[in-house]
């Protein structure tokens, strides 16, 4: 409330003296104790309304990518430097001028969304339920076409613009959380540790960092090995390199895409033995997955109007690739105990996961999606660097990945013939 306090009528004198023995007297250093109280608080927030902003049915105020984190983001930035918006961080050369339009450019859609479901519904509603989304995209004058209904266009533009809020969030708050962390109380001696390199990237603390700003855009298939050496040494990313990193996204061209090196970094990714899934949620978040797979980049943040999907198409995806290697781990043993038994015998990981990837990517283009991912597939192995036989097992994979649902949902099991066709 202090934070937020402004003159509304009275002595300006009194108003200007509580504001400047605010800041003197409770704001003077304490901005490391109030950043780290405001993150943990989100955190908490997250978990406690579903931890993806991807969610079929979010919530605009408090979920992830939401309102309340743009809130976060402005108490903090008004802690630490004074002012009522992110214009003094402009100026101190903490974000660009073109944080600054997304900031206000998201926090205006999220607005009129609040907005309108409030008065759709009457009452401080605050979850975007399946029922208000058709109603709130015409209002907001999304319509259909096509090959996709006005209400998936519009839940798009919600999610991308719930990723916009991540990205912003997640770059400024990790910034002034490293420019304002508290000392350790055993400052250990200094060997040269600060200066440690990986790949050609700088390790600060436990996190990939840049010596030149301008490395992307001189090398761009370092946008694929910082994520790759990421992945294989546990590291995070520091905020400044993703930064960076969306910078040098025009870089991701046709060149970059056909290049057997980056190719090899992907799919090595894609199959690592350690956190895939988490590589790819980055690669994702950071548009870098989108650029480098253009046919990945059009299902991200698409989703469908109905119960059965509780995810965007490109977080279900990811999310299965999280469950492979999950079985692959034997963390699923007790509820999967064939699968678990069956994947170590694999002739090919790369095909699954790959197969896994791409099962899902012909959506939102009209006709079977399984059909569409198939073709989609075929064009897509060989450049991943997989061997013909690979291909065809992928495509074959794709074409086919709703043969098995299909036939336990709508055909009858009693029938021998039906687990006959099946199995042939």
């Amino acid at each position: 409330a202090l934070l937020e306090a402004r003159l509304l009528w009275g002595d300006g004198a009194a108003g200007t003296d509580l504001q400047e023995r605010y800041r003197k007297e409770i704001v003077h250093g304490h901005e490391a104790a109030f950043i780290e109280a405001k993150l943990a608080e989100r955190d908490e927030r997250h978990q406690r309304v579903g931890d993806s902003r991807y969610l079929l049915e979010p919530n605009v105020k408090e979920g992830k990518g939401g309102l309340r984190d743009l809130h976060t983001l402005g108490w903090i930035a008004r802690f630490v430097y004074g002012g009522t918006d992110l214009v003094k961080p402009v100026q101190s050369g903490l974000i660009t001028r073109r944080d600054l339009s997304t900031f206000r450019r998201s926090r205006a859609f999220l607005l009129a969304v609040r907005c309108h479901l409030h008065w759709l519904t009457g009452r401080a509603e605050d979850r975007l339920t399946l029922d208000v989304q058709p109603e709130i995209a015409a209002r907001m004058g999304f319509r259909t076409r096509t090959r996709s209904m006005g209400v998936e266009r519009f839940m798009k533009r919600y999610y991308l613009a719930a990723r916009e809020v991540g990205n912003l969030t997640r770059i400024v708050c990790a910034a002034l959380e490293e420019q304002h962390r508290r000392r350790p109380k055993l400052a250990l001696p200094r060997f040269g540790f600060a200066r440690k390199r990986v790949d050609g990237f700088l390790i600060q603390g436990n996190r990939l960092a840049l010596d030149d700003p301008k490395l992307f855009q001189q090398e761009p298939i370092k946008l694929l090995q910082l994520f790759h050496t990421a992945d294989a040494h546990g590291l995070d990313i520091h905020p400044a390199t993703l930064a960076a990193v969306g910078q040098a996204l025009p870089r991701i061209d046709a060149q970059l895409r056909n290049d057997p090196e980056a190719n090899r970094l992907f799919l090595e990714i894609l199959t690592s033995r350690k956190d895939p899934a988490g590589t790819l949620t980055r690669m994702n978040e950071a548009g870098v997955l989108g650029r480098f797979v253009p046919d990945f980049g059009r299902i991200v943040g698409q989703m469908q109007h109905n119960l059965y999907h509780v995810y965007t198409t490109d977080e279900h995806t990811i999310r299965a690739i999280a469950i492979l290697r999950q079985i692959e781990d034997g963390q699923l043993r007790a509820d999967l105990p064939l699968a678990t038994e069956l994947v170590p015998k694999l002739l090919s990981r790369r095909a699954l996961y790959v197969a896994l990837l791409l099962h899902d990517i012909g959506k939102g283009r009209g006709g079977r999606h399984a059909e569409v991912g198939a073709v989609i597939a075929r064009k897509l192995c060989p450049r991943f660097g997989l061997l013909p036989e690979e291909t065809e097992t992928v495509v074959w994979l794709v074409a086919h990945h709703l043969l098995m649902s299909d036939t336990a949902f709508r055909r009858d099991l009693e029938d021998p013939k039906t687990i006959q066709d099946f199995v042939e």
